[in-house]
């Protein structure tokens, strides 16, 4: 037989998790009534969200946006530059990722070098880029080099033009993280008798602030005797 105060016991026992059960469930209840208010009001417009904010790539520095240089008139040519023989273009691929290239080693800006190659361009560099990493890859050239970077950029999809103060007619391929495998040569139109179109947005040459010139790293004294 149970005794009467043991029965006692169990029933305050009883009481005490009752107790406890409806504190925690009115804590629960009014924790999630607060984010529902905070989401109704942070919805309606009335308060700000501090996730708000544009998401960038890990490890790589935001990029600005650049103007791009239209194409220049050319005397004698009323329709439009025509495009640069692939064989008078001078190009330099830079790796312009967080992943360090080697000359000859196998990797994206290698694997560009040797397509452009193949398709006759005069490459004359491969190297990593010595300034800040790139998210897409660009094409960087100075006002003797517009129709030439014109030229090469219609082999490659979503590249961006870039003007800057070198004074030559080089153009720097700089193969970003977001890179993008050239058009297949069949899908390219360029033609000799065809002019060049302006890229839509353009801005005249005159009107664009060059950006600075990255030039290549200086050679050691002993690769540069060679």
């Amino acid at each position: 037989m149970t005794s009467p105060g043991y029965d006692q016991a169990r029933v305050e026992r009883r009481r005490r998790e009752h107790e406890r059960q409806a504190v925690v469930f009115g804590v629960l209840i009014a924790f999630l009534a607060v984010c529902g208010i905070f989401a109704l009001a942070v919805y309606s417009g009335a308060i700000s969200s501090p996730f708000n904010r544009p998401f960038t790539t890990v490890g790589v520095t935001e990029q600005e946006s650049y103007p791009v240089p239209c194409l220049p008139a050319v005397k004698g040519q009323p329709d439009g530059a025509l495009p640069v023989a692939y064989s008078k273009i001078e190009v330099r691929v830079l790796n312009a990722t967080a992943v360090s290239t080697v000359v000859g080693e196998a990797g994206a800006a290698a694997a560009f070098e040797a397509e452009l190659d193949r398709r006759g361009f005069d490459v004359i560099k491969l190297d990593d880029y010595e300034g800040e990493q790139k998210v897409y890859s660009e094409l960087r050239f100075g006002a003797k080099g517009v129709v030439a970077a014109y030229t090469l950029a219609e082999h490659l999809p979503e590249v961006r033009l870039v003007l800057d103060d070198r004074k030559g007619s080089t153009v720097d391929l700089l193969v970003g993280e977001e890179y993008e495998a050239p058009y297949p040569l069949d899908d390219v139109a360029v033609s000799s008798d065809q002019p060049l179109q302006n890229r839509a947005g353009c801005v005249a040459i005159a009107e664009v602030t060059p950006q600075p010139f990255t030039r290549p790293a200086a050679k050691p004294a002993a690769e540069a005797s060679e």
